[in-house]
């Protein structure tokens, strides 16, 4: 600051040599920013550029195994071995970044609420949900691409999917918002397994709001979710496996259209030879002479005991067919013998621990 003051009546090389200081230090200038050469944004993949985030969302599924204990040089070494040009210097630098190396945990508010009971007896329409992701591999583009699909327990109807590079937080918030503006989600049960995109504060709070209950299936327990993981077992025989997709276009059409044929023409053995459709219109079918409840098996996943109370009482519900109309919920004759048999040939329902 001395030399600066003084510089217009000395020569800086003497005002220098009074303060004992070299000369350069006069002229030194800051660097703006980190020193050296901006962090590249895109890596090399088979001769061809893919963003960095493409490479994230690859890193996040080498790791997601629920016993998956790599370190930022072994994920390296595999995404060598599928083709990336990339060193373990840049492994390490995205993935301490995005908090995926190894001992870094990201921490949740709030307890979850585990499920009681492996398997689900719902007893009517949008009473459980159940969603889970499954990775279809696009040959044409030789990438994963994540299928995000939430099922109707009572019908296995698919009520919405979601077929994307990337499903995140906002992703699962938006599908929520969407389901609750078209059937009202206050009341329902989601059960979903561990993935962050379930189990981000910010998704369980919206479901909060939502008065929507949701339920956490334990670590490396699948069978505890087992309609959804039946279904997409049924997606991979029927579809994905016997079509090589050359587009990520092409692939979200068959998806599409596969849809559309599970829902509404595809005959369920464990429906009684129905479809999900007709299975969901069945839930919603009024019989005055009939109660809903009976044959309930005590013990079963149920949301409360209060429910039961307002289904015996014939309690309104609307219709998801027609939004805006009020009609009764009873079960036929004809599906109270189907129910009968169905719990008298499956296994008990077991309770978790028990």
């Amino acid at each position: 600051m001395l030399t600066k003051q003084f510089s217009d009546r000395a020569p800086v090389e003497l005002l220098a040599s009074w303060m004992c200081l070299p000369r350069s230090t006069y002229y030194y200038k800051a660097h703006p920013g980190s020193r050296g050469m901006k962090p590249s944004t895109h890596t090399l993949h088979q001769g061809l550029s893919v963003t960095n985030e493409e490479v994230v969302e690859k890193i996040k599924t080498l790791i997601s195994g629920p016993y998956n204990a790599y370190g930022y040089q072994s994920i390296n070494d595999d995404l060598k071995a599928l083709g990336y040009l990339i060193n373990h210097k840049k492994t390490y630098r995205l993935m301490d970044f995005h908090k995926l190396l190894l001992g870094k945990v990201i921490r949740t508010r709030g307890k979850r609420n585990w499920v009681q009971y492996r398997k689900i007896l719902a007893t009517k329409p949008l009473e459980y949900l159940c969603l889970d992701i499954k990775y279809v591999w696009v040959h044409g583009e030789g990438r994963w691409y994540y299928l995000l699909s939430i099922m109707d327990v009572f019908s296995r109807k698919i009520l919405h999917w979601i077929f994307q590079k990337s499903v995140r937080k906002v992703d699962v918030i938006n599908m929520f918002r969407w389901l609750h503006t078209v059937y009202d989600l206050k009341g329902v049960i989601i059960r979903n397994d561990n993935g962050s995109q379930f189990l981000a504060n910010q998704v369980r709070a919206f479901l909060i709001q939502l008065e929507a209950r949701q339920e956490f299936t334990h670590i490396a327990t699948p069978e505890e979710n087992s309609y959804i993981e039946a279904f997409h077992s049924i997606l991979q025989r029927e579809l994905i496996e016997r079509y090589e997709f050359s587009s990520f276009y092409e692939a979200k059409q068959h998806i599409e259209n596969y849809m559309q044929w599970y829902n509404f023409e595809r005959k369920h053995r464990r429906l009684g030879r129905i479809t999900p459709q007709q299975k969901w219109k069945q839930g919603f079918s009024c019989s005055t002479d009939k109660q809903r409840g009976q044959g309930d098996v005590e013990g079963l996943s149920r949301p409360n005991d209060s429910l039961k109370n307002q289904t015996q009482n014939h309690s309104l519900v609307t219709s998801l067919d027609k939004p805006g109309t009020d009609t009764y919920f009873c079960l036929t004759a004809e599906q109270e013998n189907i129910d009968l048999l169905h719990n008298q040939n499956n296994d008990s329902v077991q309770l978790i621990g028990g």
